[in-house]
């Protein structure tokens, strides 16, 4: 593997980006809901080969107030919210606890397509965060003590369907929540 140069930001810069092969899209035609065209998305980077398209990057926000992001697995997508779940002594679990807000960011490459959406977070009943942790494997349960397992929900204030192109007139269409309802704003193409 080359190592990069020096010069950094040029050496990046150089980078070739937005390699895949994004599907047909017309985003005025899209669903009312955003949850219906996410899985429709999913469904195709499942489709599409595309390695672990469950995969997100959560950011959260400590008490000192500095961003955290990391990777985790995507549990469920319902009108309800979206799901994740994680030990309770983790440092997702202390921000939550302390911000109970945070984003998701899905990104799918060979589609060249993004999700991102962001709201507050709350905790699921007791009874869904055991459920959550009995469908993991034996080995997955190991050395977590009942109720140290908690399934947390985003529910999304805004969600954001991207898809990238060459041209860089990327298409984003934008949902948010106002007073109990989705509202679309088709963004059409946009430069980056």
């Amino acid at each position: 593997m080359p190592t990069p140069p020096s010069e950094m930001s040029s050496w990046l810069r150089h980078q070739p980006s937005l390699i895949g092969t994004a599907p047909a899209w017309d985003a005025s035609a899209a669903p009312d809901s955003p949850v219906d065209l996410f899985r429709n998305w999913i469904g195709a980077a499942v489709q599409a080969g595309v390695p672990e398209p469950h995969v997100a990057t959560l950011a959260t926000v400590g008490a000192d107030g500095i961003p955290d992001a990391r990777a985790l697995i995507l549990k469920d997508v319902d009108e309800r919210g979206w799901a994740f779940a994680g030990p309770r002594g983790s440092r997702k679990a202390d921000h939550l606890a302390v911000h109970p807000a945070a984003a998701l960011s899905f990104w799918w490459q060979p589609l060249v397509r993004a999700v991102r959406a962001r709201g507050r977070v709350v905790e699921a009943a007791a009874e869904e965060s055991a459920a959550d942790l009995a469908a993991r494997s034996a080995t997955a349960r190991s050395g977590i003590e009942p109720g140290d397992w908690v399934l947390w929900r985003l529910v999304p204030e805004r969600i954001e369907f991207w898809q990238g192109s060459p041209d860089r007139r990327h298409v984003r269409l934008v949902y948010e929540s106002r007073d109990g309802a989705w509202v679309r704003t088709d963004a059409g193409a946009a430069s980056a």
